[in-house]
């Protein structure tokens, strides 16, 4: 939990300091996140790439790896479904669509606000930016209580990504290769989601 701490923490103190303008322009003008991500993916890939046992169980796996982000989707589907009976507001349609986001805030908020409006793109945004918080800060829990797959799952698209390196640190290297392949089948089918369930 201390990890994930120290890492919503920096959040925290990025958006302070942005809001309270006391970082240079120059760091807010250029993406210097997409460069850290970069870095980020290199030195994971490294530590992947260097672990033969990553290696092992990804040849064990075979087909079984590819059921992880069906298990997500189906997961995620069920549990937005059961959720929409409590929603007055917003269609069992709208509530698949912002499920379907999978975590992939800045792209499916955008895709849902232009097909249904604003209102609903932000609830995507909060709604997928929530659950990337609650994998970065309940990592270790998820997988005491629940196993290795539960922070995969949990990070859905971003387990590729931004939630990778905490998934990775508690799970093992091993279990990397399986969240980065996860992350991407999420990611490539966001788009296509999102869009066949609003307009279909």
């Amino acid at each position: 939990m201390k990890n994930s701490l120290v890492i919503v923490g920096f959040f925290a103190l990025g958006v302070i300091l942005a809001v309270t303008s006391l970082v240079p322009d120059a760091i807010i003008k250029n993406d210097l996140s997409a460069y850290a991500l970069y870095l980020l993916m290199f030195l994971v890939g490294i530590g992947i790439g260097a672990d033969k046992k990553a290696w092992e169980i990804l040849k064990n796996a075979k087909l079984k790896i590819v059921l992880v982000p069906i298990t997500v989707i189906i997961g995620t589907m069920v549990g937005v479904a059961f959720i929409s009976v409590f929603l007055k507001d917003i269609s069992l349609r709208e509530s698949l669509a912002v499920g379907a986001g999978f975590g992939y805030y800045s792209l499916s908020s955008i895709f849902i606000g232009q097909i249904s409006g604003q209102a609903l793109g932000v609830v995507a945004l909060i709604s997928n930016i929530s659950r990337e918080i609650i994998t970065l800060l309940g990592t270790p829990l998820l997988v005491r209580y629940f196993g290795k797959l539960a922070p995969i799952a949990s990070g859905g698209a971003t387990a590729m990504d931004t939630t990778l390196p905490i998934i990775t640190k508690f799970t093992g290297k091993e279990y990397a290769i399986i969240s980065v392949f996860s992350g991407v089948v999420l990611t490539i089918l966001v788009p296509f989601l999102v869009t066949f369930i609003l307009k279909f």
